[in-house]
């Protein structure tokens, strides 16, 4: 890209400290951006015959980060499932910060088993709640918060799972319900000069895929290799960036051709 113009841009990154998020992040700052990564202070137990399907960064991953990042990056904690938890965020990065430019929504909430035999009210709200009400209210409360006739670039990070995706029932439908979104607050928001868009990722290698997995995902996806964390961080880049100043709504799948 020429010039993404995000050079002193303000930009808040959920689940920012960690994986795909500490790669959209690092991308960010490598373009000058200020980020505030924002983590969850402390992750719940899973409640008994579950599994947390992802790792939560804590303090100390995300102050280190917000110090490798430099430019004024900050690490801010917020716990999303919490209905004020949004609200909290949103409000804590522009007062260190100042008016947010782009808002990733990338923090998400994966549990097994996710299978139709075993889905309980329970687990389909922790999924919701991460997955699609969060991103749904901080995506008004730093709209709302904006200045004047400040730009604003959304980014909401999905999953190709959101297609269709065996076994896991609730993950994959709050994923699709916030390709939705994406759609519906783009419209919404449009004349407000607020983009949004999505990143749909494949099988990324964030410490989770074994070897067999590795091989599994290899002959499935037709690029022939799993992706990493860049790949989704550079289309991020691209979507918030001023070369994406006319594109809102749409999804971007990001997944080397799996899933198509």
């Amino acid at each position: 890209m020429i010039d993404t113009r995000l050079e002193g841009k303000n930009v808040l990154v959920t689940g920012g400290a960690g994986n795909i998020g500490a790669a959209i992040s690092r991308a960010f700052a490598a373009q000058g951006a200020r980020v505030a990564i924002h983590y969850l202070a402390q992750d719940l137990p899973a409640p008994e015959g579950a599994d947390w399907g992802h790792i939560t960064p804590g303090p100390g991953e995300a102050g280190k980060l917000a110090q490798e990042l430099g430019n004024g990056s900050v690490a801010i904690s917020a716990d999303l499932s919490r209905p004020d938890g949004a609200r909290q965020l949103a409000v804590a990065a522009a007062e260190r910060l100042g008016s947010i430019d782009v808002l990733v929504n990338n923090a998400a909430h994966c549990e097994t088993p996710d299978t139709v035999d075993a889905l309980t009210s329970d687990s389909l709200e922790r999924h919701y709640r991460v997955n699609t009400i969060a991103p749904a209210l901080l995506t008004a409360e730093v709209a709302g918060l904006r200045g004047g006739d400040q730009p604003l670039s959304i980014v909401n990070i999905s999953t190709d799972a959101a297609r269709a995706f065996p076994g896991q029932i609730g993950y994959g439908t709050s994923k699709a319900a916030l390709e939705a979104l994406t759609r519906a607050t783009a419209l919404d928001l449009a004349g407000r000069g607020v983009r949004v868009n999505a990143v749909a990722p494949g099988p990324v290698q964030t410490g989770w895929i074994g070897e067999d997995l590795i091989a599994q995902a290899t002959a499935i996806v037709p690029m022939g290799r799993v992706g990493e964390p860049e790949d989704i961080a550079d289309a991020v880049i691209f979507l918030a960036s001023h070369q994406a100043r006319w594109i809102t709504g749409q999804v971007l799948q990001v997944a080397g051709g799996h899933a198509l």
